[in-house]
């Protein structure tokens, strides 16, 4: 199990892949973002989009997958207070297979906690041809190591 001081700045962890498919993408749209590019192929052909679309926040949902999978549930992570500059900058549609990485940009200790670090890291997912999809910045907290 890692702990904050697992962490080296610049350290890059790669993301495992995800493959989305079309009813993951309509099953998550019609319960928490029901516009028609989103659930509705027909509609969705007539967009802009030119086909069906995975939700923005589905692929944020997709990438929380991600890095659970790849260390997250691996380590002694406490929680986070948010992410900042979240960026959808291409759709995501059905049988795409996202990856990504997270490189560890920022190390510090908690100044109210000393039991803990913080680790601000900077995301990004591309999809099978290697597009980029969503970019984001993350911030964690991370027990540390036992005295």
């Amino acid at each position: 199990m890692n702990y904050f001081e697992s962490f080296k700045l610049n350290e890059i962890y790669q993301l495992k892949d995800y493959r989305v498919s079309e009813a993951e993408i309509l099953e998550f749209a019609h319960k928490y973002d029901p516009q028609s590019y989103h659930t509705d192929p027909v509609a969705a052909a007539a967009s802009p989009f030119g086909s069906l679309i995975a939700s923005g926040w589905h692929t944020a949902a997709i990438f929380m997958r991600m890095q659970c999978d790849s260390f997250l549930n691996q380590s002694h992570c406490l929680g986070s207070p948010g992410i900042d500059q979240l960026r959808w900058i291409a759709p995501v549609r059905p049988g795409d297979t996202l990856h990504g990485k997270n490189k560890i940009i920022q190390l510090r200790q908690s100044k109210s906690k000393p039991d803990r670090g913080i680790v601000q890291s900077a995301v990004s997912i591309y999809n099978q041809s290697n597009e980029l999809v969503m970019t984001l910045e993350t911030t964690a907290f991370f027990l540390k190591r036992p005295q």
